[in-house]
């Protein structure tokens, strides 16, 4: 994969509420092949304030990645989908929707707002853990991202 800054850690977002899958995932992504650094949110209020933040910084520390809950405190998933799709400087981001939802109305939404994919969070540990390192080897290997 060719790095925004060759030897710089994959930064990844990580809206999510539910402090079980925020531990799951962080211990999956210790054992990364690729180095990354992870920033958590619980709300989605919180993640709208802090990109336009990192964006007023002159893209500070955008993130190479979001994965993001659909069900979200305080503003909901697909609104901060539609905020940062709308958004010049955060649109270029890849968005992957990360939840526990599997109803049609939500996947249509979800690519309806230019999501980058929606995968439904497996009930089984050992199927979720694949489904963080198959995140990991496609999004963090495989894909080819914009320089800073």
């Amino acid at each position: 994969m060719q790095r925004k800054i060759p030897g710089e850690p994959f930064q990844i977002l990580l809206v999510e509420d539910n402090p079980g899958d925020i531990r799951l995932i962080m211990e999956v992504m210790k054992e990364a092949k690729i180095s990354n650094r992870i920033c958590v949110i619980r709300d989605g209020e919180e993640a709208v304030n802090y990109l336009r933040i990192q964006s007023a910084l002159v893209y500070g520390t955008l993130p190479d990645l979001i994965l993001l809950d659909w069900n979200l405190p305080k503003k909901s998933g697909y609104e901060v989908l539609q905020e940062i799709k709308e958004d010049i400087v955060l649109r270029h981001i890849p968005v992957i929707i990360l939840t526990s939802s599997q109803t049609e109305e939500d996947i249509y939404n979800a690519y309806h707002m230019h999501a980058n994919c929606y995968i439904s969070k497996p009930l089984e540990l050992d199927q979720f853990i694949r489904m963080v390192k198959a995140i990991e080897e496609f999004w963090m290997t495989a894909v080819k991202l914009p320089r800073r």
